[in-house]
């Protein structure tokens, strides 16, 4: 139905839309009237001018009044290469099931891919301040794509796109002040701070990590690395480091994981993390801020998580609660990593709802 456009004034304006297309019918969603795969105009978190595409996917039937409240959808883990982006991918990187439910309640989404998947150069994974401008940049692209949304939006993000979402939280009413931003919904974030990565990446730590969490590991070192590529990351890195990094910029999730199998953190490292300028400079990027946040949001963990552990969680929510930042907070004591998006689904569409509530047009 839509034609591949692109603008005919290419800016680099956040949100400006660069090229927009139907996506293929393997990639719609039941239930959307409109799905779309796009690419836009952001910003990294040195505030430079990037590509980032994503997906839009609005609801089958008549919009309301005030148009489809909006969920800025943030995704977990894919990988770092184009081919990882869920944009790009029948399951949406895991997510499909999920996003269909969204979608039947009445909310048009626009996800993100981030920076780098799916655009020029390497994802700058876990860069939380480019994960919240990519966010934020898709609403953006997504409502001069299409009339029918509204103004009002929610964040609202898994594992690395739970962390996006803090982040995103955290800058929304500054960044895009034009838009009605509600909240949002966290759900099982990953790294709260660099002390814990940093404790655990020193050439003598014990091969104690599941494949998957290794993988995670090695994504984070090629992410910070593209996001500051001052950063000497080889200094740290034995021989078999430097092949695993390289492996890390082509292979997706499961690969990845598959290639750590048998390889430690601790092989991959000629000194530990700890030395020199790393977290200094690993802080800025990486650990998810206190302040800024000026709408609630709730936070959901399940306690049987082991990518995001939920032992994590009582620092991060004490340092939020420190900072007087106002959150709500779900437990599930049987969830996991995955299940808890399953499990949590009912507090979270009544929380969904709670912030809504004030949209006139009554969804």
């Amino acid at each position: 139905m839509t034609a591949t456009t692109a603008t005919s004034d290419i800016t680099a304006a956040p949100g400006a839309v660069t090229r927009y297309a139907d996506l293929p019918r393997e990639l719609h969603l039941p239930g959307a009237a409109v799905a779309l795969g796009l690419t836009y105009w952001t910003r990294t978190s040195r505030d430079e001018p990037a590509l980032s595409s994503g997906a839009l996917f609005i609801p089958s039937g008549t919009a309301p009044t005030y148009g489809w409240p909006v969920i800025v959808w943030t995704h977990g883990t894919t990988g770092l290469a184009d081919s990882c982006a869920p944009s790009a991918d029948p399951d949406l990187g895991g997510y499909r099931e999920y996003l269909i439910s969204l979608l039947g309640q009445g909310y048009a989404i626009a996800a993100t891919d981030y920076i780098g998947l799916g655009t020029p150069g390497v994802h700058t994974y876990m860069d939380g301040y480019a994960e919240a401008h990519a966010a934020i940049d898709a609403l953006r692209a997504a409502r001069a794509i299409n009339g029918s949304l509204s103004a009002s939006w929610a964040a609202m993000g898994h594992s690395q796109g739970g962390q996006a979402a803090l982040f995103t939280a955290a800058i929304a009413t500054r960044y895009a002040p034009g838009l009605d931003y509600r909240g949002a919904v966290v759900l099982a974030p990953g790294l709260g701070t660099v002390s814990s990565f940093l404790a655990a990446a020193h050439p003598g730590l014990p091969d104690i990590f599941v494949p998957q969490t290794k993988a995670y590991a090695v994504y984070i070192l090629c992410g910070l690395k593209s996001a500051r590529p001052e950063f000497d990351l080889d200094s740290y890195l034995t021989a078999l480091g430097k092949e695993v990094i390289a492996d890390a910029e082509r292979l997706c999730l499961s690969d990845m994981a598959e290639r750590m199998t048998t390889i430690s953190l601790a092989s991959l490292l000629s000194r530990p993390l700890t030395e020199e300028d790393f977290g200094a400079i690993a802080r800025p990027v990486l650990d998810i801020p206190l302040t800024g946040y000026d709408r609630p949001f709730l936070v959901v963990q399940g306690l049987l998580d082991t990518d995001c552990p939920a032992e994590r969680m009582p620092e991060l929510l004490l340092d939020l609660q420190a900072h007087d930042v106002e959150f709500s907070t779900r437990m599930y004591p049987d969830s996991d990593h995955m299940t808890v998006l399953q499990d949590s689904a009912a507090d979270v569409d009544a929380y969904l709802d709670l912030l809504f509530a004030r949209t006139a047009s009554g969804r």
